[in-house]
């Protein structure tokens, strides 16, 4: 993701009113952050030669945690959609055994688009897959789900509620998850969209000051980090990381976790939409 800082610079100012200086400061230090950033997920930690690819598959750690990952990495949201289990199963064990991909990313919702019917079938079929697998040779990723009024089908202690990411529905999730995909352990939990209104996501209009008055009371940064700290603490999660999330979001969530290491956890990945037709919130 390429940031402006000049125009980045502007935008904290004009938001915050903060001295020139202090604006100056800061955007050098988000600059030289990211330069760090991007120059580790650069460089490769291994290359290991696989039957389908000329040049091997490149492995990369995973922004600063301990996770060493392939380039690419598997989706599975048509699993038991647009494809049927076995088939979704297949293409999991070409990807590791002709491409030397070690990496996949599921959610509790899939498949999509998401219904009561299909729910948690994805995970049905990553499930048989890790059978076919020692654990530590898949770095599994699933996501739970933000806020939004019309899912009332996820399992969650309380029946039909809507999912937000409040505590008890995290705990939910991540029990409900280990128990679909048949594992103790998930490598990477990510939030996958936030709780709070946000604007523009999924096709929906761009933010609107008057929608974000309309919109219900999200639940606190504060609440949702000390859920995923506590699901890291009982072993069942080794990392965490955002989906659909915004500038703000994760530097609130960055901030957090610095300054109070032993309550939050540090994110450690982002998963946003980027593609031809999805560039202006990266570019403009």
């Amino acid at each position: 993701m390429k940031v402006h800082m000049n125009s980045f610079a502007a935008w904290v100012a004009s938001v915050t009113l903060l001295n020139p200086r202090t604006v100056q400061a800061f955007s050098a230090t988000v600059q030289q952050t990211r330069g760090k950033a991007d120059a580790a997920m650069r460089a490769p930690v291994k290359n290991i030669a696989v039957p389908g690819l000329e040049n091997g598959m490149d492995y990369v750690k995973l922004g600063d945690s301990d996770l060493v990952v392939s380039k690419v990495c598997m989706g599975t949201m048509t699993f038991g959609e647009q494809n049927t289990l076995a088939e979704g199963v297949e293409q999991l064990q070409k990807a590791w055994d002709s491409y030397g991909i070690n990496f996949l990313d599921t959610a509790e919702m899939y498949p999509v688009p998401t219904k009561a019917a299909t729910q948690g079938q994805t995970d049905k079929a990553v499930a048989n897959f890790l059978k076919t697998k020692k654990r530590d040779e898949v770095v599994l990723a699933t996501k739970v789900c933000g806020r939004a009024k019309h899912i009332t089908w996820l399992p969650r202690s309380q029946a039909d509620a809507t999912p937000d990411l409040s505590r008890q529905q995290i705990l939910d999730s991540v029990d409900a998850s280990l128990e679909r995909l048949e594992t103790d352990y998930i490598d990477l939990l990510q939030l996958h969209w936030p709780d709070r209104y946000i604007g523009g996501f999924f096709g929906a209009p761009d933010f609107s000051p008057a929608s974000y008055e309309q919109a219900p009371t999200p639940v606190e940064f504060e609440e949702t980090l000390a859920a995923l700290q506590e699901v890291i603490k009982a072993g069942k999660v080794r990392y965490v990381g955002v989906s659909n999330e915004t500038p703000y979001g994760v530097c609130t969530m960055a901030q957090l976790a610095k300054q109070y290491p032993d309550l939050y956890p540090k994110i450690v990945s982002i998963q946003n939409s980027y593609s031809l037709v999805m560039r202006k919130d990266f570019e403009a």
